[in-house]
């Protein structure tokens, strides 16, 4: 019998294996399909190497802002080729660390519950004391449009192996992935329609900062905002979309659609019903919040195979953590939570540090709202970025810092900031006494925290 089996060797997995082996080597990572990650294959790094090119072919198509004139090509066959090279590198970095761990510790293979303590994988029965369940999740899509058009149905899994962009593309959806990769096509020459469920972009949960968000991206990107294809016709050349707009029917032709409108669990290759018949329903498992424990049993949920944050910082976080519980079970302890840290690469950028808006609406706080609009923010005039706005929230009574939400340039590294300092539990009168170097983006921030605080009792 194994201390620990761990099951899925993405993010949270082989951080969760790499903390192990400190302490017990008799455990075993079972993994069905690539040793490496989401975020390294086909999510967070791929992507933002084609929202690199794709932001540099822009500002150089935009040069003007800046007093410059310069023309460039596109090759996206030679894009396409660079994203994949580099998407390689960062794998390979990954699959040589998985590969100097013991052989006798890796199962290729997809395993299945039999009961509580034990898993089966190729016939073959496997016990344990405890177990990690990292597996991770798939994109979503509709699956009557797959069987209709095939290949032309393409999900963040597929859209990196193109050979080459298309010329035409429609997104299904309008969060992350669908923002980022429809801005990333679109800079890149691809003629490309957004269809979006519901009037919202992004994470943002400010009302104010949402129809910034939704105006600003709304000027370069063709976002149908409560529009969703009714039905879908398969080309020859590509794929014909019938919709409603407007009270008026309409139709597109484009070469391929991405489905971009969510990712569901794994779980359902483990047979968790073999353990509990209640864990046939996967959207109701009993998972503790806190600790990642599935009821009382000696398994535990990580990463984003069941999350409201799949991101990869607290996949890794939840890994090093849960071994722990896994190892002195039945003590199990709560994971150390990080600060709430989310990104969105689109331009300009999203963030949200602490608590958004939404929650801080939801709870009994009673919090203020600080703003900065970035329209006419030195700095950002200066890098001919002058757009979107910035937006922090303080508690009325402690006067801490609790949350800030931001869709700016370069929010990527100012949401961090603020994470780091709402972590810290300052005062806006602590953040305020900080330095801010001149000229900054950062002094936009000082902006917000000073309108917050003038709003102090």
């Amino acid at each position: 019998m194994y201390d620990i089996i761990i099951i899925g060797a993405g993010t949270a997995g082989i951080s969760a294996y790499k903390e192990a082996i400190k302490y017990t080597s008799n455990i075993l990572i079972i993994n069905k399909g690539p040793w490496d990650t989401t975020c390294v294959r086909v999510g967070c790094m791929p992507s933002k190497v084609l929202i690199s090119t794709a932001n540099r072919m822009y500002d150089i198509q935009n040069a003007k802002e800046v007093a410059l004139e310069v023309k460039a090509e596109i090759d996206t066959r030679q894009v396409m080729q660079h994203v994949r090279n580099l998407r390689d590198r960062f794998a390979r970095a990954t699959l040589k660390d998985v590969e100097s761990w013991e052989t006798a510790h890796k199962i290729d293979g997809e395993a299945k519950f039999v009961n509580a303590n034990t898993v089966e994988v190729d016939g073959k029965h496997y016990q344990s004391k405890s177990f990690i369940l990292a597996v991770g999740s798939t994109p979503t899509y509709n699956q009557d449009w797959k069987n209709k058009i095939g290949n032309k149905l393409i999900t963040s899994d597929e859209v990196f192996e193109l050979e080459t962009l298309p010329k035409s593309i429609a997104v299904i959806g309008s969060g992350v992935i669908a923002i980022e990769m429809a801005q990333a096509m679109h800079r890149l020459g691809v003629n490309t329609t957004i269809f979006a469920r519901s009037k919202k972009v992004g994470v943002l949960s400010s009302p104010n900062l949402q129809e910034i968000a939704q105006t600003e991206l709304s000027k370069e990107l063709n976002i149908k905002f409560e529009v969703l294809p009714d039905s879908i016709q398969d080309l020859e050349n590509g794929v014909e979309i019938s919709f409603i707009e407007n009270n008026e029917s309409k139709s597109i032709q484009v070469d391929y659609i991405l489905n971009a409108t969510g990712r569901a669990t794994n779980l359902s290759t483990l047979s968790l019903e073999n353990i509990d018949q209640a864990f046939s329903d996967l959207k109701q498992l009993p998972v503790h919040h806190n600790t990642k424990q599935l009821a009382d049993f000696p398994i535990f949920i990580i990463g984003d195979a069941f999350t409201q944050t799949p991101l990869q910082h607290e996949a890794a976080n939840e890994g090093r953590n849960v071994i722990s519980s896994c190892l002195n079970f039945p003590n199990v302890y709560n994971l150390n939570n990080l600060s709430p840290l989310g990104i969105v690469f689109c331009s300009p950028e999203m963030g949200i540090a602490g608590q958004s808006f939404a929650s801080l609406s939801k709870s009994n706080v009673d919090f203020i709202t600080g703003f900065a609009s970035y329209e006419k923010q030195g700095r950002a005039l200066v890098l001919g970025k002058n757009k979107g706005a910035a937006e922090v929230y303080v508690d009325q009574q402690s006067r801490k810092l609790l949350g800030a939400e931001l869709f700016v340039e370069s929010a990527e590294h100012m949401t961090h900031l603020l994470s780091w300092i709402i972590s810290e539990e300052l005062t806006i009168d602590e953040v305020l006494a900080k330095p801010f170097y001149h000229p900054t983006l950062e002094e936009g921030l000082r902006t917000a925290l000073k309108h917050a605080r003038r709003q102090l009792k």
